[in-house]
């Protein structure tokens, strides 16, 4: 049985901070910090995800109005204990190219692309974190028979939690965070629309 890295080791009794994950050179890439834990991505990554994350970032930063930036795999700090990292967001900060994470108020979407090991976290943890956090709007992106739906939700401000805006399969048309329109069949490479 091998040790556990030193880097790996809380470094209080109350576990690791925001603010620590900068500090984590030997953490593996996609590290999140989840109340006060780190969480590694621990399976290969699919094509599927990768091919979607890199599909709706390209169409949304295409949509996007001047001012808002589209990223992908940027950490969200939500307290001090929560950053989690979700596969694409929009935000109204300006470009940084420094920057190593984003604060909910300069957030307006967060998207996540279901994994098989992400799916409860994506489904409840994040769910329920990024809404308690005040993020505008929410997308869970899940693979159905090779086709993405979208689960969309937008923030209860007076509650701080999300309310479901819709089920898209095919297209999806909204306008917040602001005016989007995407084929959602066409994202996928080697599908047709």
């Amino acid at each position: 049985m091998t040790a556990v890295p030193e880097w790996m080791r809380p470094p209080r009794p109350e576990g690791w901070y925001s603010d620590d994950l900068d500090r984590l050179a030997e953490a593996p890439r996609h590290t999140e910090l989840i109340d006060g834990a780190l969480v590694f991505m621990m399976s290969p990554q699919r094509v599927w995800h990768a091919r979607m994350v890199t599909a709706l970032v390209n169409s949304l930063t295409d949509q996007a109005p001047a001012g808002i930036e589209v990223d992908r795999e940027i950490t969200v700090r939500l307290d001090r204990w929560n950053r989690p990292e979700p596969d694409l967001l929009a935000t109204r900060a300006p470009y940084d190219p420094s920057r190593t994470f984003y604060l909910p108020e300069e957030t307006l979407l967060v998207v996540e692309v279901v994994s098989p090991e992400s799916a409860h976290r994506d489904r409840t943890v994040k769910l329920r974190k990024y809404a308690e956090a005040g993020i505008p709007n929410y997308w869970r992106v899940e693979d159905q028979d090779g086709s993405p739906v979208v689960h969309a939700y937008e923030l209860d401000e007076p509650t701080r939690s999300y309310a479901p805006t819709g089920i898209h399969r095919h297209e999806l048309r909204t306008t917040t965070p602001f005016t989007i329109k995407l084929d959602l069949d066409g994202l996928v490479p080697g599908r047709k629309s």
